[in-house]
């Protein structure tokens, strides 16, 4: 990638929003992290500094006049990266109407958000990538987390064909079990029984994510558009996901 590239990561102070970032320097985008929370964000960026130019910004972004104000601070992009995300347990009976609308204002509207701000100021070739789940192939005990998933798959193919004629590809991706602090945080988690699922024998990492977002970031994945990609070792491919 050239260096003139510059590329916006939301969530990107921690796991897969920060190894992306990390991924994307290294491709040689200019990197802008974005994050809620402004001293994690910072010290992401400056962790990543020495390794290429990696810009620190605030953004919540189920605030759409902060995402306004952010795209139009930052030069034309060729790559935004919806990686911005919330989780929670809860079961089925548990759930209330409230619940759902709260997943989709933070997992899914701010995809739509982001991409109609960004997409006028992307020259022809650029990408947008958005972070699914696996989960959205169905789960127990977080329904509400599952439909807002859901929801980002159908939403990226109606894009990749909306911003087809710019030239603008959008694809999802869709990680299994990563090793993250979310996964860690999870009431219902048993790290070694889900590690006895995976075909592969072992959990994800942050970085198998990256590097397939990276892949599609890069000027070279110009025929792959409308498309998601499960990250997940295999975990998809049989028996009922945990």
């Amino acid at each position: 990638m050239s260096a003139s590239r510059h590329a916006l990561v939301t969530g990107a102070a921690t796991g897969i929003g920060l190894a992306t970032a990390r991924h994307l320097l290294q491709a040689g985008c200019t990197v802008h992290l974005a994050d809620r929370d402004a001293s994690a964000v910072e010290r992401a960026a400056a962790e990543l500094s020495g390794s290429g130019q990696a810009e620190a910004h605030v953004l919540d972004v189920t605030n759409v006049g902060q995402a306004q104000a952010l795209i139009e601070r930052l030069p034309g992009l060729s790559v935004l990266v919806n990686n911005a995300g919330i989780f929670d347990v809860k079961h089925f009976f548990e759930l209330t109407a409230a619940d759902f609308e709260h997943m989709y204002a933070v997992n899914t509207v701010p995809m739509f958000t982001l991409a109609r701000l960004a997409a006028p100021r992307m020259a022809h070739g650029g990408r947008i990538i958005n972070l699914a789940s696996r989960a959205a192939l169905g789960a127990r005990h977080y329904a509400h987390y599952v439909a807002s998933k859901s929801a980002v798959l159908g939403l990226t193919r109606a894009m990749a064909l909306e911003l087809a004629p710019l030239g603008i590809t959008v694809n999802a991706v869709s990680p299994g079990v990563i090793e993250t602090g979310m996964l860690k945080s999870r009431s219902d988690t048993n790290l070694d029984a889900l590690r006895t699922l995976q075909p592969l024998g072992r959990l994800g990492t942050p970085d198998d994510v990256a590097r397939t977002i990276a892949f599609l970031a890069d000027p070279a994945a110009d025929f792959i558009t409308g498309q998601v990609i499960l990250v997940d070792g295999g975990r998809s491919l049989g028996g009922i996901i945990a």
